[in-house]
C-alpha cells in the first residue's frame, strides 16, 4: 500500500477508548497509537486494542506501540491484533524485522533525540523514524537543534511535548513529515480532551499547508 508517511501526517497516540479513536478519525488525523508498553499510564489491554482497531479500520493508520518488550512478547501481542504499523522504542533485531515484514506491517523506529544511536541508526531498515525526547510519554518538550545535525532519508515524525499551542512552531522550524502527541491533548493520562485534539489537528494541518506555499 502507498506510504501514509507523507507531509501532513498527524498521529494521536495513547488512545484508550473506542470513542476517542473514532473521534480522532473524524477530525482528519492520519493515525492513532495503541500503547502496549507495560510502563505506560496509557497502556491498553489487548481486548481494548482490538476493539479500537476494529472501530477505526480504514479510517486511520492503526499503530501498536511497544517499549520494554522482547521480540516474543511483541509478536505474541500482534497475534489477532489487526493493526497497520508498529512503533518500536527499543532495538530491532533482524528476526523481529523479518517477522514484521512478513505480516506486511509498517515499522516506525522511535529515537531519543539525546540518545547515543540518534546519529548512527540505519533508518533504511524502517519506514519512518519518530524523534522523541528522553522520556517518551512525559509531555516534556525538548530541543530540536540536534535534528538539524542528522539528515534522514526516510520520513521523520516529531514527538515529545507537542501541544496545540506549539505544534505549528515545530512544523515551521523543521522539515519533519509528521507530528505525534499524546500528553499534549489529554484531560488526564489516556483520556483525550476533544477540544485539544481538534485544535492540535487543525493547527498542524494549517502549518503543513503553509509550509507548502
Amino acid at each position: 500500500m502507498p506510504s501514509p508517511f507523507t507531509p501532513g501526517f498527524v498521529k494521536i497516540c495513547g488512545v484508550t477508548t473506542v470513542e476517542d479513536g473514532v473521534f480522532v478519525g473524524q477530525l482528519g488525523a492520519r493515525a492513532l497509537g495503541l500503547n502496549l508498553a507495560d510502563s505506560s499510564p496509557r497502556k491498553v489491554t489487548l481486548e481494548v486494542a482490538r476493539e479500537i482497531a476494529a472501530a477505526t479500520k480504514g479510517a486511520l493508520v492503526r499503530c501498536a506501540v511497544f517499549r520494554g518488550r522482547d521480540d516474543d512478547a511483541i509478536l505474541e501481542d500482534l497475534e489477532g491484533l489487526d493493526v497497520d504499523a508498529v512503533q518500536l522504542h527499543d532495538g530491532i533485531s533482524a528476526l523481529l524485522l523479518k517477522d514484521l515484514r512478513a505480516r506486511t506491517l509498517l515499522v516506525i523506529k522511535a529515537l531519543n533525540v539525546e540518545g547515543s544511536d540518534f546519529l548512527d541508526f540505519d533508518e533504511h531498515r524502517v519506514d519512518a523514524v519518530l524523534v522523541d525526547g528522553p522520556n517518551p510519554g512525559s509531555g516534556v518538550a525538548h530541543s530540536w537543534t540536534r535534528l538539524a545535525q542528522r539528515r534522514f532519508e526516510v520520513p521523520v515524525i516529531a514527538a515529545g511535548g507537542l501541544t496545540p499551542s506549539n505544534v505549528a512552531d515545530v512544523i515551521v522550524a523543521t522539515s519533519v513529515t509528521g507530528v505525534d502527541t499524546a500528553t499534549g491533548v489529554e484531560r488526564r493520562p489516556g483520556i483525550k480532551d476533544h477540544e485539544a485534539v481538534r485544535s492540535f489537528v487543525a493547527n498542524a494541518r494549517r502549518a503543513f499547508a503553509s509550509r507548502e506555499q
